[in-house]
């Protein structure tokens, strides 16, 4: 391999492309899961407790297999939904499967923080479960869930950069082969480089964006302010 830019140019687009699919897939799964599981907690808005104890312990089998487990373990369902178990889209199934259980308690940390208050007046008024939930809890939580995410979206860099070294490709597969097996030093220090950059830009960007929605660090105006 002469040419290390490109290779890392071509490493770094996979790690890209499994981590943002992987990443929008887990936000649609893990906010629901997460707002399930506060809204059916007892003293939730939709207390069902069979429901949510169930629920609760699915998400922490999940959360405990360790991913390289998980990623040899569900090789039947990633060859069932893509037809192979080798390469980036492969690797986008168990990366998917890791990380939804982590969204959710992520999601349900975020929404018990909301204040009470504002949800009993919500209640008060006669809003439904669902009204209450993306009216107030969502909105509210807003700054939280986008640090969570934030947190998530950089777990699974850190699981796609495992799956390349099993196959998945990306900066983990560039990483095992060439800067490992081949003992290429400058190969390893180059994805490791690449990784550190997108893992500083999205902890950057997410803070941005949380600062952006915490209704909490505007201006405190004087009582008598117009």
């Amino acid at each position: 391999m002469g040419d290390l830019p490109r290779a890392l140019g071509v490493a770094t687009l996979e790690t890209l492309y499994m981590t943002s699919v992987a990443s929008v897939l887990v936000a649609l799964a893990g906010l629901p899961l997460g707002v399930l599981l506060v809204a059916t907690d007892r003293g939730g808005l939709w207390p069902v407790p069979a429901l949510n104890r169930t629920l609760g312990t699915l998400v922490n089998v999940g959360r405990s297999i360790p991913f390289i487990i998980l990623m040899v373990a569900i090789v039947p369902l990633t060859r069932l939904v893509v037809g192979t178990t080798i390469g980036t889209t492969a690797a986008i199934v168990p990366l998917v499967v890791a990380a939804i259980p982590f969204m959710g308690r992520v999601v349900e940390q975020a929404l018990r923080e909301v204040d009470a208050g504002r949800v009993e007046a919500a209640v008060a008024m006669g809003s439904t479960p669902l009204r209450i939930s993306l009216r107030v809890l969502l909105p509210e939580s807003l700054p939280s869930l986008v640090r969570g995410t934030a947190l998530v979206v950089i777990s699974l860099l850190g699981y796609s950069a495992m799956a390349g070294a099993v196959g998945g490709g990306g900066l983990g597969d560039l990483a095992v082969k060439y800067g490992y097996m081949r003992f290429r030093v400058d190969v390893m220090w180059g994805c490791l480089a690449v990784l550190l950059v997108l893992v500083q830009l999205l902890q950057w960007l997410g803070e941005r964006l949380a600062s952006r929605f915490d209704h909490s660090r505007s201006p405190v105006l004087p009582p008598d302010h117009p």
